[in-house]
This record gives C-alpha cells, sequence and structure tokens, in this order.
C-alpha cells in the first residue's frame, strides 16, 4: 500500500529515494473492514491517517445519540481528531470505515520528524492543512448561510464522487438536514 502513498507523494513534490526510505519507515499499514472504528471518542488520537482505497468518514454522536459527521475521506486523503492529535487529549470523534479500506499510520512523532527532515514533505503538509482551513471555512458557510436544497447542490458539486459511495442518511447527516429532507430535496430536483 505504501505504493500509493508514494503516487501520491511524487504527483505533489519532488523527493530522493533516501526520503521516500524516511517516510517507508515509519508508515503503518492497516486494513480495516467495513464498519470498523480506527479510533472511538474518548481514545487519544496519535497519529497522521493517510486513506489508500476505501472510504472513511469522521463523526461525533450528541447526547441524543444522533450522529454529525464531520468529514468523509476516500482515496488520496486524510483523516483524523487533529484536536486530540494537537493537544493530547481525548477524541472527541470517532472515525470508522465506510467501505473495506486500507490506511496508512504515521505516528505523530514520527511524522513531526518527517516534516523536519524533509522540507518538501513540510511544505505540502502546509499546503493541505490551509486548503483544509479553507474548506472548514466554506463548510461552515454553507450550514449557517445555505438553504437545505443549497447545501445538497453545493454537496453535488464539491463532492460528486460520494453521492455514490456513501449512504443518503449519512450524506444528510452530514449536510446537517435530516434524511427525509434530503429525499424529498432530491424528488424536487428529480422532476425538474
Amino acid at each position: 500500500m505504501f505504493d500509493v502513498f508514494e503516487a501520491y507523494l511524487r504527483a505533489k513534490i519532488t523527493l530522493t529515494d533516501e526520503e521516500l526510505a524516511l517516510i517507508r519507515a515509519v508508515a503503518v499499514v492497516k486494513h480495516l473492514r467495513k464498519w470498523q472504528y480506527l479510533a472511538q471518542a474518548g481514545d487519544r488520537w496519535q497519529s497522521n491517517c493517510f486513506v489508500c482505497p476505501g472510504c472513511l468518514r469522521l463523526y461525533r454522536v450528541d447526547d441524543k445519540g444522533q450522529e454529525h459527521i464531520l468529514t468523509f475521506a476516500v482515496e488520496n486523503s486524510w483523516i483524523g481528531d487533529r484536536q486530540s492529535l494537537l493537544s493530547g487529549g481525548p477524541a472527541q470523534s470517532n472515525v470508522d470505515a465506510l467501505e473495506d479500506s486500507t490506511v496508512l499510520l504515521f505516528k505523530d512523532q514520527d511524522f513531526q520528524q518527517l516534516c523536519h527532515r524533509i522540507p518538501a514533505f513540510q511544505d505540502l503538509i502546509n499546503t493541505i492543512l490551509a486548503r483544509s482551513f479553507n474548506a472548514t471555512q466554506n463548510r461552515i458557510h454553507a450550514a449557517i448561510s445555505y438553504s437545505a436544497e443549497e447545501k445538497y447542490q453545493d454537496f453535488l458539486r464539491t463532492s460528486p464522487h460520494l453521492v455514490n459511495r456513501v449512504p443518503l442518511a449519512m450524506i444528510a447527516s452530514y449536510l446537517g438536514i435530516t434524511a427525509e429532507t434530503l429525499s424529498r430535496i432530491r424528488k424536487q430536483l428529480a422532476q425538474k
């Protein structure tokens, strides 16, 4: 599975064989079955996680037992509870696989060493974090200012790769609307 990550890296930055060997040496491959947890709320999140093949979700459960999906991650993307990673405290979120998946895990201490020793890798991570921050701001804006239909249309525009991979109830949770509302919106859009 490291080959997937290597191809991802080579498409984005230039690395020497020695630098790739450093990265490979600390990468841990983990296979997840559908619905298997990678991490649960209350655990301490200690790794950076890259998705090779598969689809995962990061979500929280409120006091009423309702799930609120914060993000999905598919091939060539990253996922994890950054709050726990940065603070060292317990994770507030769960991460589980929506389909059989394989991930690469990098213990944070090893990951920080890679960033320190490989400037191009650090630059890539900074770019990813900046894009993630921008995406989060856009998502917050959509959540507080878009109608339910606008949220769904924005999801279709920004995440077409997820439409047929993720159950509709989970898309509704991600959008902050009910499954019934999403069903009604989809029916109305199909009639247009």
